[in-house]
Parts: C-alpha cells; sequence; structure tokens
C-alpha cells in the first residue's frame, strides 16, 4: 500500500506529513478494529514499522490483533533482524506462526533466529507443513551460501505444456506467488530447463510452439556457492529473479532483486569493516563489549606493529640526533605513504570482485600501481625539494646548499617511499586473496602500519647514508 503523498501544487506551501504520529494516534484511538484496519492500510509498512518501538507492549498488541498476518509480515520484514524477532515474541502463537507463514523464507529464518530456542520451537510447531518444508531447506544453508538469501516465492512450470496450459498454471499460482515477472521452466525431472518472460508468453498466440518461448541460457546459482563468488553473475545480469539450483540442477529457489541489493548491501558493510580495521559489521545499538570485541583484535596487531615500527625508528638514534632537522618532515613522508597504499589497496580490492583475473593481469595491475605511485611520487617529490628547501633557507636559517641537500633526500625519500607503498597496497590483497583470505582483511589501518615502516625504512636509511657517511651533515 503506497503511503498517503500530498498534491504537487501543496508541496512547496504545506510541510510533509508526519506519517509517524498520524499512525500513533490511530493505535490510540477508541475506534473499532474495523476501522482502525482501514485507516492504517493507507499507510506503507515501512512507515508503521518505524512506529512500532515507539509504542508500549499494550499498544503493539492491539496492533497485532487489528491487522493480518500479511501486513504484519511486511511490516516485520522492514525491521533488522533482532528487533523483528522481540516484536515476534510478544504475539500469540496462532498469530505469530500466520505472520511468519506470510514472510519471504529467507527474512523468516532469519528474523526465528534471533527468538530463544523454545519459543521458535513453539512457534514452528503451529505452522502448516510447507511452511515447516521451506524453512527445514533453508536451514541446510549456512549465512554465506547464497541459498540462505533466496526464496520460495516463484512460479514454475513444465516443459511439456502448451502456452494455453502454461497461462492456466501461471494463473493457478499467482494466488499463493507474487514474484511473477519471470516463470521458471523444469523438465519431467524436475530439472531447470530456462525461464520465460511473463511479456513473452502473454503476447504468445494459443498455436504457438511453448519451447520457442524459453530462455534456455538463463543464468543461475548453486544453492551451496559462496556468496562472493556470486556477486559478479548476480549484478551482471541485472535480472529481477535468478533461480538458485541444487547439486542435481532441481529448482530451489529464486533471488529476488530485492534479495540482491541486500546481499550487496550486505557485502559492502562486511569489506567496509574490514577496512576500517574491524571484525564485522557495527550497529547504533549494540553493548560496549560486542564493539570492543570486534575492534580489539585488529587494535592489537596494529600496536604490534606500531611497537615494530618505534624500534626502527630507535635503530636511526644516530641520525635523529645528529640531524634533529628530518624530524620535522618524518609525519610528511608516512602519510603520503600511508595514503598511497590505501588508494591501491582499495583499487585492487575493487578488481579482485572478478573472479577471472588472470595472473598477466594481476602483473599488470602490480606494474601499473607502482607506475602510478612512482609518477605521483616524482612529481611530489619535486615540488617538496623546492618548498622545503626554500623553507629550511629562509625560515629554519641554514644555509642554501644544506638546505636544498636535506630537501633533495626528502624528496627522493617521498618518491621511493610512494612507489613502495604503492607496490604493497597491491600486493598484500592478492597474496591474501590466493591463501583464500578476504583481501579487505587487508584493512586501511593494516597497510598504513605497514607502509609507515616501509617510509621510516626509506627515509631514516636515505638520510643515514646521504646525509651522513656521504655528505657528513650534522646539526
Amino acid at each position: 500500500m503506497e503511503p498517503k503523498i500530498p498534491m504537487m501544487e501543496e508541496t512547496a506551501l504545506t510541510p510533509k506529513p508526519d506519517y509517524a504520529a498520524e499512525i500513533t494516534r490511530i493505535v490510540k484511538s477508541p475506534a473499532s478494529p474495523n476501522v482502525m484496519r482501514e485507516r492504517l492500510e493507507d499507510y506503507h509498512e515501512k512507515d508503521i514499522a518505524e512506529v512500532l518501538p515507539t509504542l508500549t507492549p499494550a499498544e503493539r498488541k492491539k496492533l497485532y490483533r487489528i491487522l493480518d498476518a500479511d501486513m504484519l509480515a511486511n511490516i516485520l520484514e522492514r525491521l533488522e533482524s533482532e528487533e523483528a524477532a522481540g516484536f515476534l515474541s510478544e504475539m500469540d502463537l496462532r498469530k505469530g506462526a500466520r505472520t511468519i507463514e506470510s514472510m519471504e523464507s529467507d527474512a523468516a529464518t532469519e528474523i526465528l533466529s534471533g527468538l530463544d530456542r523454545k519459543k521458535k520451537s513453539d512457534l514452528i510447531e503451529c505452522m502448516d507443513e510447507a511452511s515447516k518444508k521451506e524453512l527445514a531447506l533453508m536451514q541446510t544453508f549456512d549465512d554465506d551460501e547464497i541459498g540462505s538469501k533466496m526464496t520460495t516465492n516463484y512460479i514454475s512450470v513444465r516443459d511439456n505444456l502448451t502456452v494455453k496450459q502454461a497461462m492456466s498454471s501461471l494463473i493457478e499460482q499467482a494466488a499463493e506467488n507474487d514474484n511473477i515477472s519471470t516463470l521458471f521452466v523444469r523438465d519431467s525431472d524436475d530439472v531447470f530447463c530456462g525461464a520465460i518472460d511473463l511479456k513473452e508468453l502473454i503476447i504468445a498466440r494459443p498455436e504457438t510452439d511453448f519451447h520457442s518461448l524459453i530462455m534456455t541460457s538463463y543464468p543461475y546459482v548453486y544453492g551451496h556457492e559462496d556468496i562472493d563468488d556470486c556477486l559478479e553473475l548476480l549484478k551482471d545480469y541485472s535480472e529481477d529473479l535468478i533461480p538458485v539450483l541444487d547439486n542435481n540442477n532441481h529448482l530451489l529457489g529464486v533471488i529476488t532483486s530485492q534479495n540482491m541489493v541486500q546481499v550487496v548491501d550486505d557485502e559492502m558493510g562486511e569489506d567496509y569493516a574490514r577496512l576500517a580495521g574491524l571484525t564485522a559489521e557495527e550497529d547504533l545499538t549494540e553493548p560496549l563489549k560486542q564493539s570492543m570485541q570486534k575492534r580489539l583484535p585488529w587494535l592489537f596487531v596494529l600496536l604490534g606493529l606500531g611497537l615494530l615500527v618505534s624500534t626502527v625508528v630507535g635503530a636511526f638514534e644516530q641520525v635523529v640526533s645528529q640531524l634533529t632537522l628530518i624530524m620535522c618532515f618524518q609525519s610528511l613522508i608516512l602519510d603520503m605513504a600511508g595514503n598511497v597504499g590505501t588508494q591501491s589497496l582499495a583499487v585492487t580490492i575493487r578488481v579482485l570482485m572478478d573472479e577471472n583475473l588472470t595472473f598477466r593481469q594481476k602483473f599488470g595491475l602490480v606494474v601499473k600501481e607502482v607506475r602510478i605511485g612512482s609518477a605521483n611520487g616524482l612529481l611530489l617529490g619535486l615540488a617538496s625539494f623546492v618548498l622545503i628547501g626554500l623553507y629550511i633557507w629562509l625560515f629554519r636559517g641554514r644555509d642554501l646548499t644544506t638546505a636544498f641537500t636535506v630537501s633533495g633526500c626528502i624528496g627522493i625519500s617521498l618518491l621511493l617511499a610512494m612507489a613502495i607503498s604503492s607496490a604493497v597496497g597491491t600486493l598484500i590483497p592478492l597474496f591474501f586473496k590466493k591463501i583464500n583470505i578476504d583481501p579487505a582483511v587487508a584493512s586501511g589501518p593494516l597497510i598504513t602500519t605497514v607502509n609507515d615502516l616501509v617510509a621510516v625504512v626509506t627515509y631514516y636509511g636515505l638520510s643515514w647514508l646521504f646525509l651522513l657517511q656521504i655528505l657528513h651533515l650534522a646539526g
């Protein structure tokens, strides 16, 4: 049901209606259940879902009794699974069971997982046999398998029908399934044969050969495939429905476009969390202990690497004590090396989403990133050579030769650090991918810390070699 929308000419004069306040007033009103239901049906389920947490338990139970199971299912599906599970547990068993039956099977499985064992068992016991079988099927898939995201809401027909028979089968199944934009075809052994676009079936004449309507090259995935392995296929084909098969090529369910958006969003969120140095995504409501558990593992790793960087700096104590001036520009080298490494990491992880990269393409990626890092490093190194040299000469009171000798060392260090950091930011995720570890684990903080080590060794090493050992500068 679409939400109420003000007329176009009024939008400039009147503020957007406060749907939450309107829905709350309806729930709190003394109107009869029928009147209240009719009024609430004018609002989108998402708007009602946003109001649920603001109601008292008594008001929510009143709402559960008024609304039918289909609408309650649509409302709960628009909430986070843990929050939806809490509201589901407030319903009486029969209403809760009917609500679960009305949900997409993947959403029902996810919400039920948030209930305690007894409540979950009691709800399932009250469900019809068909829904129990669907839930049992969904529970055979792990969370990282594409089958865990599918729904059994689809239309399938046999391959030996006529156009008229297929239309009759569609009409019969459409009463129970609303994903009707594509029909999936199976043979006498229930093996998946292809798909038929609904429009093609509608406009086909009764005498049209049914087999001529079947798209036999229609994309599909297997239920036990990893989600990561299926993402590119799901995005590339841009179909509203993608069939999910078992290992015997029997049709199990479909991935809808809504599922695809959710899968991509979940994977991007997970990768973003790892890029930020987290072991998993966080949300605003989770407890302090849980958030700490997600952050601490990488922080301990980074602490160890940070101590290593400090130890390396300590190894160049002679350089620091005799050339205190170069300490002023350490952060410049470290920051630029870390920034370049993070850029290369982001590009590499995006490219690695293509599972079919050859060794030559991977090698080409490394070469390209090093070339980009070197070219940028050369330009920034030259700029640093001029600007830092003038700064040391004009504002630090050093002679012209000393000023530009030091700035020259800084410029060369910047060039080398950026070139090496580009290689590191590319090679680390490639290595992780090779050993079957998610390359997003090569997080921004990890790359930055590793590149700090690279920058420190490059900067202080060149300073020690050129400024102290060759040119004998000090002070």
